[in-house]
């Protein structure tokens, strides 16, 4: 069990705030396991009254209270366990989550969605079960396994000998089929975050699975993985539900087989019957700690895989944030110095860039796709770090501003808007979600977006829909624009924010920037004639350079 153990990260952390109730639960199967022990031997002293004549009102009673005190006990400790293991799932989820908005940008996008989706559901519901379900009841197995073995040692020494040079037989047998388990486990999580990524992109991209009238094919390939998940995650259940029926035959036949051929010579020694019934009882009891503990190991193995991709993720490094200024200098002026970047095995993006953006211009980056015009902002907002280079807002390194303070202080509106399915209000107020109406409503006038909203069902209180659903493109690069302006950034940045309105509503949409621009250092991303004539000057990459 050591080597896995060392697999599951940060498990010790997750459990720490729990380990009285954890105690509590062991204490309790700890009884649940003496009154187990109890039970054979007042099973035999039970079949000696009967015999002898003698009354048994009494050791019933006792035995009968003994079996109700169990499942009692039972009861609390499944009620203590299914809480513990809520509240571990709930904390461990929130801690996942808190690492995985904590990781670089970059780490992202090297990873499918549903297969990050898939930590936060999959991967710790099998570990929290895990943890209620194997390895918790682990210490009172043991208990059980020995104390029985101890017992049947007492009552015939020979058989309980035998019993215990048998047992690392059944042991070496689960070892082997725990190593076919590995591979399944790891297996079947990876087969789980396909179906996760499939099934989100699927959704995501409906509207363009409809227009090519794809559904059929995209249904075929679904269909392929769903089949995937179900071959992959028999294979484990089935292996893994082999071994403890396999291993509870042989343990039977292995104590059938020693009183069988023991057991009368044991008799001939003089032993009464009640021993006899006590003993064929300690055996049977060792059948369900031999079986249990061979699921204890097989899902140890299975569980393996969804601890490693956990581990792979809570070991990953997150963005680098060790600044300490809090607020952009008055002057606002940005230079790129000497940046080299370049995505990973990827040819380089820049090398040696440079640009300078005085306070309070306007400037707009042309150059075609792939250029690095929206890397270059990504780079600014320190969503991307560059290999080489430093890039500075009034002479200072972005680096030395918290991470929270530079984004606070940078609008960003982008050509793909992110809206959240919530109310207009909230997704104009995400920046700054401590803004009364009155400041929520004069953003929204100032990104021209006051009269749509106001012709929407419930106004303000008008839910989107996911990702803006219910809105059009103009809709909603006027929400993504009064979402910036709310902040009041010094520099304010515009990322092909034109890109989805008709030639009227471009034109609405520049005159409201005329005003917003004002008394701001500004970067248009943007190659349309009626933006462009927002700049101050024009500035167009090619090369990784500033041509021109």
């Amino acid at each position: 069990m050591h080597e896995s153990n060392n697999n599951l990260p940060r498990l010790k952390a997750w459990l720490r705030p729990h380990t009285w109730a954890l105690l509590l639960c062991v204490g309790l199967m700890l009884v649940q396991s003496m009154a187990t022990l109890l039970q054979p031997w007042l099973g035999g002293r039970l079949a000696d009254r009967l015999l002898l004549g003698e009354g048994i009102a009494r050791l019933a009673l006792v035995l009968f209270a003994l079996v109700c005190a169990q499942a009692l006990l039972g009861y609390v400790v499944s009620a203590q366990l299914q809480r513990v293991s809520g509240r571990l799932l709930a904390d461990a989820g929130a801690q996942v989550h808190a690492q995985l908005q904590a990781l670089p940008l970059a780490w992202h996008q090297q990873r499918q969605r549903g297969d990050v989706l898939a930590l936060m559901t999959g991967d710790l519901h099998r570990l929290s079960g895990y943890v209620s379900g194997f390895l918790v009841p682990l210490l009172p197995l043991l208990l059980t396994l020995a104390g029985a073995l101890l017992m049947m040692f007492r009552l015939a020494p020979a058989i309980a000998l035998a019993m215990a040079v048998l047992l690392p037989l059944l042991f070496v047998l689960i070892k082997l089929a725990g190593r076919a388990l590995r591979p399944l486990g790891h297996a079947s999580m990876q087969a789980w975050a396909d179906w996760y990524a499939s099934a989100e992109q699927g959704l995501e991209l409906l509207p363009l699975i409809k227009s090519n009238a794809a559904s059929n094919r995209e249904n075929l390939q679904f269909a392929a993985r769903c089949e995937h998940v179900y071959q992959t995650e028999l294979r484990r259940v089935m292996l893994e539900g082999a071994i403890s029926p396999v291993v509870q035959i042989l343990g039977a036949g292995t104590v059938l087989l020693l009183l069988g051929t023991m057991g009368a010579a044991v008799v001939r020694d003089g032993m009464g019957t009640g021993t006899l019934v006590s003993l064929f009882l300690y055996g049977l009891v060792l059948i369900n700690p031999i079986s249990q503990l061979a699921n204890v190991y097989g899902a140890t193995q299975s569980v393996r895989g969804a601890a490693q991709r956990l581990q792979a993720a809570l070991s990953a490094a997150p963005e680098i944030d060790t600044g300490t200024r809090s607020a952009l200098p008055a002057n606002t002026a940005i230079t790129f110095t000497g940046l080299d970047f370049a995505y990973p095995e990827r040819a380089v993006l820049f090398q040696g860039f440079n640009l300078a953006v005085e306070h309070g211009e306007t400037i707009a980056l042309t150059g075609t796709n792939g250029a690095g015009k929206s890397t270059l902002i990504h780079l600014l907002l320190r969503l991307l770090e560059p290999q080489a280079g430093t890039i500075a807002i009034g002479g200072v390194d972005v680096r030395d501003f918290t991470l929270t303070a530079l984004r606070e202080q940078i609008g960003l509106v982008s050509q793909q808007v992110l809206l959240f399915n919530a109310s207009v209000r909230d997704n104009i107020a995400y920046g700054r979600v401590d803004a009364d109406p009155s400041a929520i409503e004069r953003a929204a006038r100032a990104a021209r977006a006051h009269d749509f909203i106001c012709g929407l069902p419930d106004g303000y209180n008008t839910l989107v829909g996911d990702n803006g659903v219910r809105l059009s493109g103009g809709q909603k690069q006027r929400l993504a624009l009064a979402r910036a302006l709310l902040k009041d950034p010094p520099i304010l940045i515009l990322d092909e924010a034109t890109a989805m309105f008709d030639p009227v509503g471009e034109l609405e949409f520049i005159e409201a920037c005329r005003d917003v621009l004002a008394n701001r250092t500004v970067i248009l991303i943007t190659h349309r004639p009626a933006s462009l004539a927002l700049a101050d000057r024009i500035v167009r990459l090619d090369g990784g350079q500033v041509q021109g």
